[in-house]
């Protein structure tokens, strides 16, 4: 297999693994009380941020992408990096506005005060 199509499944798996021990419960919450396990502490918090938990994951991933040293230590940036993009992209926050005030003698037909 080229290095493309392998970098794309580790961009892929990473994103995942990051995803699902970030922000999942997993099967029988599993993940969410491994999280609750952590802690507070340096382990628990890095659990929790997904961009930190990315870093970790791609580690070893870049392996599959590269085994050299140059050549891993930007494969192991660029699948984090790949990893926090899909996570931008699938999480859309929702922005709360507050509703215009009527202007005072405008008719409200739908709205009471």
């Amino acid at each position: 297999m080229s290095v493309w199509p392998r970098f794309v499944l580790a961009v892929l798996a990473t994103w995942r693994v990051s995803h699902l021990l970030a922000s999942e419960d997993g099967p029988a919450d599993l993940i969410v009380r491994f999280r609750a396990r952590l802690g507070e502490g340096l382990a628990g918090r890095l659990v929790d941020c997904f961009n930190c938990l990315s870093l970790w994951i791609a580690a070893p991933a870049a392996v599959f992408v590269s085994r050299r040293p140059v050549p891993w230590l930007f494969s192991w940036l660029a699948l984090s990096g790949g990893a926090c993009l899909l996570e931008r992209l699938g999480d859309r926050p929702v922005i709360m506005q507050p509703t215009a005030q009527p202007v005072e003698g405008e008719a409200n037909d739908v709205l009471r005060q």
